[in-house]
């Protein structure tokens, strides 16, 4: 069945192109004069709702017709039909709109600044696993973001704000103080008691921006070594156990790291301190 509209597309074409009168062209193609005559008049509601329409539907690239077409009625409170917007809608062609391919693009977040010596920056973070029968426990890691060293791993069952606070001072006893500590906005590291001692210390707090794991890049990649080295390599049935193995581990790793650390650097005659320095020398 052929629609009206296309009906009088045909009369009028055969009225311009074979000279023939407009009323045997409306008898043959079964038109009213009044719709051969008829012609939408655009006026200033029309480009309101296709200015709305394109609002919408770029803000909100997943609505389609229906979710427009209620926020204009239901929201707005516009008096215009369905039909009408669905017109324009059409005209529009945004019932054409095809999902994008390509995600949309995203702002980077900051750079991961590379300190240029040991106590410049120091990375910290929490784990989580469990022992064999159920139990839940935490692992507190901090190292050391200049060569990765591994400065000190606790382990229990809750490590409050008092906890990590008591883990940074034993290691601060041997190690000395950084600059910097990088850590991420769990409750723990947020704490005003943690605020309150680095003040004292004269040590700044660096949290990194919520939804970006990236900026503490490092840790996060040493807690991976720890997990698959390690830690879910074996059932734990105390907790002492995994503390003790995980003290044992931490010399095996930065001496494993001082090696690669040694093996990449150039061995000729501008490197004179190589032949006499100690290998395991700045590892606690």
């Amino acid at each position: 069945m052929v629609r009206p509209s296309r009906r009088r597309e045909m009369a009028q074409k055969a009225v311009r192109d074979k000279v023939i009168p407009i009323r045997l062209a409306c008898a043959i193609f079964s038109v009213s004069e009044t719709c051969y005559r008829y012609e939408a008049k655009s006026n200033a509601e029309n480009e309101q709702i296709a200015n709305w329409l394109i609002r919408l539907t770029d803000n909100n690239r997943s609505w389609g017709f229906g979710l427009c077409y209620l926020y204009l009625r239901n929201v707005k409170k516009y008096p215009w039909n369905h039909k009408r917007i669905y017109r324009i809608y059409r005209e529009l062609e945004l019932n054409l709109r095809i999902k994008p391919r390509k995600r949309l693009v995203r702002d980077k977040p900051d750079a991961l600044v590379v300190p240029l010596s040991i106590n410049q920056v120091w990375s910290i973070d929490f784990m989580h696993d469990q022992l064999q029968d159920g139990r839940s426990i935490r692992l507190f890691n901090v190292i050391d973001d200049f060569n990765r060293e591994a400065l000190g791993i606790e382990v229990d069952f809750s490590l409050p704000s008092e906890r990590v606070i008591r883990a940074l001072d034993q290691i601060i006893a041997w190690r000395g103080k950084p600059s910097i500590i990088r850590a991420d906005n769990g409750p723990e590291l947020v704490s005003a008691r943690l605020m309150e001692w680095a003040a004292k210390h004269h040590i700044h707090i660096q949290h990194i921006q919520p939804g970006k794991p990236q900026q503490n890049a490092y840790v996060e990649r040493y807690n991976r070594t720890v997990r698959y080295e390690w830690l879910s390599q074996h059932y734990w049935e105390r907790i002492d156990e995994v503390q003790e193995y995980a003290t044992q581990w931490i010399y095996q790793y930065n001496n494993k790291v001082q090696i690669w650390h040694w093996a990449a650097l150039p061995r000729n005659s501008d490197w004179p301190w190589l032949l006499t320095e100690n290998p395991t020398s700045g590892f606690g």
